[in-house]
């Protein structure tokens, strides 16, 4: 009996999402939890897992295209049902009979049984290479479940057959197998679909700009003594706690102090209140595999260094293989986001509505500044906080980026919390 494949629940209030890429084909077998297509919504990307091992025999809805949430996109035979199937005739001397017929450039090619002494099953997408390339069936080994033969096995059967005959006569390079020069000032297009969440990102960037007042305000930070700091207890701190110390703990445990020395960036506008929080959620900007996600930090005043750096670093790790739950995306409080990693000499950051700060980091670059009366070169890099001038007046602003200089150039302040 065939599995549904239904389009799962992906967070309160969405009723409607895109399919996104499949990763199982047709007549592909999967083990069971394997991914079989990506779901996105306008908030995140997840994915549907097989429900049982079995084969996916329909896709009524491709890449792209829109779809309910309940509703069925395709379905999965389990393998077990297929046993019960009659086993097609077997040719003499126990070969298995391979069905191919053609229609025009198609070929369909029917169920494979093996020999009844083999007991292993080809699974269609594999018998559609074995039937294309005229391989016996029996040349192949099944390494999927149950000894089944996958389209991998069919092809490694089929690589293998034509071997002995690539080393005796190698292939005459032809001019069709060399590539296509590329004709200089082609006026080439492409049309890609917007993502949901690409979509959604636009969405709130607009929004920002429209409802909020925003202003941006800049300093900029001597790394030295972060830097000597971290490269002094790296390694210990590696093999401690199994990652890496990185910039961004500092920064982070550097904002907590910031909001709360000035509120009213921790704040959230809500006419005709202004709601204060005495928590610090707070959001790190990372590139997911679809676009850029923001996932939060809890209760970011209790995190210790290593708590912070191993939820940014999975943090990063999942949203790249686009696996962050939804409610790690919502309710953060204030953002840090780092486009120094990228090269970014100095930005302007807009916030993430509701919130009433951003703060933007920058490359860490080598230059002269005076220190005691003397010129010399220190690693400095650009701070920005961009802010909704609704609820937070510039002498609050200068003051909450001068905290964030004062703690990194001094983390000792972040032991004393001073």
């Amino acid at each position: 009996m065939p599995i549904e494949l239904k389009v799962p629940e992906v967070g309160e209030s969405i009723t409607e999402v895109q399919i996104g890429t499949w990763k199982k084909r047709e007549g592909e077998g999967v083990a069971m939890d394997d991914s079989i297509v990506e779901i996105e919504s306008d908030k995140a990307t997840v994915e549907l897992p097989a429900p049982a091992a079995g084969t996916v025999t329909k896709i009524l809805k491709a890449s792209g295209e829109k779809a309910r949430v309940g509703e069925v996109i395709g379905y999965l035979e389990p393998a077990g049902s297929a046993a019960a199937d009659p086993a097609p005739p077997a040719a003499p001397g126990g070969q298995p009979v391979v069905d191919v017929k053609r229609t025009g450039s198609r070929v369909d090619i029917g169920s494979v049984q093996m020999s009844p002494n083999d007991g292993s099953r080809v699974m269609p997408a594999a018998a559609r290479v074995l039937g294309e390339a005229g391989v016996a069936a029996s040349a192949a080994t099944g390494t999927g479940p149950g000894g089944r033969v996958t389209k991998e096995d069919a092809i490694g059967a089929v690589a293998a057959a034509k071997a002995p005959a690539a080393v005796s006569k190698p292939a005459p390079v032809t001019a069709a197998a060399t590539v296509p020069a590329r004709i200089p000032g082609a006026r080439e297009e492409r049309a890609v679909l917007i993502s949901p969440i690409r979509r959604r990102i636009a969405e709130r960037l607009v929004e920002a700009q429209q409802q909020a007042a925003l202003l941006t305000t800049f300093n900029e930070v001597d790394m030295s003594a972060v830097m000597a700091l971290r490269n002094k207890f790296k390694d210990v701190f590696l093999q401690r706690y199994g990652v890496k110390l990185g910039f961004m703990s500092f920064f982070v445990r550097a904002a907590v102090e910031a909001l709360r020395a000035v509120p009213q960036v921790n704040a959230e506008f809500r006419d005709p209140h202004i709601v204060y929080r005495d928590y610090a959620d707070i959001g790190i900007a990372v590139g997911g595999g679809k676009g850029l996600v923001v996932p939060v930090l809890r209760n970011a005043e209790t995190l210790s260094f290593a708590q912070i750096e191993l939820g940014i670093a999975d943090f990063a790790k999942r949203a790249a293989d686009n696996k962050l739950k939804l409610d790690e995306l919502q309710g953060g409080t204030f953002t840090i986001s780092n486009g120094g990693v990228y090269g970014s000499m100095m930005s302007t950051p807009i916030i993430n509505p509701p919130q009433s700060g951003i703060l933007g980091l920058h490359a860490i670059t080598d230059r002269p500044v005076a220190v005691d009366g003397q010129v010399v070169i220190r690693p400095m890099m650009y701070l920005a906080l961009t802010y909704d001038h609704r609820l937070v007046d510039g002498r609050e602003a200068v003051t909450f980026l001068k905290k964030i200089k004062d703690t990194i150039e001094d983390p000792t302040r972040l032991i004393l919390e001073v």
